[in-house]
């Protein structure tokens, strides 16, 4: 299986250390490097776990022909842009399993109209992962609440929504929610 753990690496500027430290649980520099090579065979599982690492999905970590790489033309800092060290490609955004997304229509809070919200659907085990953030929350009625996690007490959700003067709204129970995890916007 060809690998694009390397380029993926180098993209997020992090070193063989870095990943071997992030892996769940933690391995040694050389065993990632030896997957990045090839010189060790790339299980589904050390798939699963370096791509936890370098918080991408694993199908990014995955050369597929038919799939279009964008080359990383500058890196712009503090001091401009610059053109980068050495060739390395970004990885193109994907949808994960459950993805859902919430289009902004007119300007509210930090988002403008025409952006795009990627949201990812927690359950309710799971929505510690989601404190202040931005969430998008089903209610009754075919209606959804959207706001920034502020609190959570027991299966009662605090959510501050968006915009000027608004007050924190508290939910109870919801079956599900979906937590911000990427803006797509368009300029």
């Amino acid at each position: 299986m060809i690998t694009r753990i390397r380029e993926v690496r180098r993209a997020k500027t992090l070193t063989l250390q870095d990943v071997a430290d992030r892996c769940d649980p933690p391995t040694t520099p050389q065993t990632i490097g030896r997957l990045e090579t090839g010189t060790r065979t790339v299980s589904v599982g050390w798939l699963n776990r370096i791509a936890a690492a370098l918080g991408v999905d694993a199908g990014d970590l995955v050369h597929l022909p038919d799939r279009e790489e964008m080359p990383i033309a500058a890196i712009l800092d503090h001091d401009g842009a610059h053109p980068p060290r050495r060739d390395s490609v970004a990885v193109p955004p994907q949808p994960g399993a459950g993805a859902i997304v919430v289009a902004v229509a007119a300007g509210l809070g930090d988002y403008r109209s025409g952006d795009e919200i990627w949201c990812r659907r927690l359950d309710p085990e799971d929505y510690g992962q989601a404190m202040n953030r931005d969430v998008l929350i089903p209610r009754p009625s075919d209606r959804f609440l959207f706001g920034r996690l502020i609190g959570r007490e027991e299966a009662k959700l605090h959510v501050l929504p968006l915009g000027p003067g608004q007050r924190q709204i508290v939910v109870a129970a919801p079956p599900w929610l979906a937590v911000a995890s990427r803006l797509i916007r368009s300029l």
